[in-house]
């Protein structure tokens, strides 16, 4: 009755319901908090499987062009492409070996038709693999244990070889480090970001307007041409501007080869970048931190 009174028994019957949806809400919250970490575990899953087929198929289709010559010769024993974690847990691995005083070989073979003597001596018959994954950083033991070629997307600046305790890997020539640009050009694209250690601090990119495929009618063909490569020789000369004002220790340039040789840069690569400037540098960006790694 006091409580009635008081206007208590109102305030416990609401202190009651709320109680009760707080503890729905918590439920609710756990049951979420279950279906990420689930559908985590399925991505993570998936991707995998996808990291599983990609070799699969790089590794047939090496055997597939290899077939078509009477002399097949050595064939790799695997292909694969590393990216984020798996290229991260390779470097690990082949940075902590150590197999004593000249154990392992390292080298790095910018040109296959030039091996080193001691690659070929190290890997005999098997030495034609290393031409075939150049240009490559090689490292193997003297057993042959480990023997393996992974092509850096930041190579040295010289060709070594040399034989040491432990593998010579420089973080540097295989994964995101340090301060450094990366941009994208296309005949009428342009992207750069700055990135620290990987991660992306600043983006600029614009799209020109050029020309496509000539159609019948309007222009000659000649003349289409030549307009057309003075909008791609404009576009060019806007991308080098906007580099130039670019501050970063390293400066890498991708995407279409063609137009590579136009620009000043640390390394190039052909990559194939598609969609608006920031998709296509997030896609290039990807492509050029991928490192072919061959089991010899």
């Amino acid at each position: 009755m006091l409580d009635d009174l008081l206007g208590r028994t109102e305030l416990k019957e609401r202190i009651e319901d709320l109680e009760a949806e707080k503890e729905s809400l918590a439920n609710q919250l756990d049951a979420e908090e279950r279906r990420r970490s689930e559908a985590s575990r399925k991505r993570q899953a998936a991707e995998r499987r996808v990291n599983e087929l990609e070799d699969k198929v790089t590794e047939l289709e090496d055997r597939l062009n290899r077939s078509g010559g009477e002399d097949v010769g050595p064939e790799f024993r695997r292909r694969v492409d590393l990216r984020g974690r798996r290229r991260e847990r390779a470097l690990s691995l082949l940075g902590s070996l150590d197999a004593g005083e000249e154990g392992i070989l390292t080298a790095y073979v910018p040109d296959g038709d030039d091996l080193p003597e001691a690659v070929r001596t190290a890997l005999g018959d098997r030495a034609p693999l290393v031409e075939r994954a150049a240009p490559c950083v090689v490292v193997r033991d003297q057993e042959g244990i480990v023997s393996v070629a992974l092509r850096p997307p930041n190579p040295p600046e010289t060709a070594f070889c040399e034989w040491g305790e432990t593998a010579r890997i420089d973080r540097e020539w295989f994964a995101p480090s340090g301060r450094y640009a990366l941009a994208v050009v296309r005949a009428d694209l342009f992207a750069v970001g700055v990135y620290g250690d990987g991660e992306r601090e600043s983006f600029e990119g614009f799209e020109s307007n050029v020309k496509g495929d000539h159609s019948k009618g309007g222009f000659s063909q000649s003349r289409f041409e030549r307009i057309r490569d003075d909008q791609i020789r404009e576009h060019v000369e806007k991308c080098q501007a906007a580099l130039a004002d670019v501050d970063a220790d390293r400066t890498f340039v991708v995407g279409q080869e063609t137009l590579l040789g136009e620009f000043d840069a640390d390394a190039t690569a052909a990559v194939d970048a598609t969609g608006d400037p920031e998709d296509a540098l997030a896609h290039a960006h990807e492509d050029f931190w991928t490192v072919p790694l061959s089991l010899l």
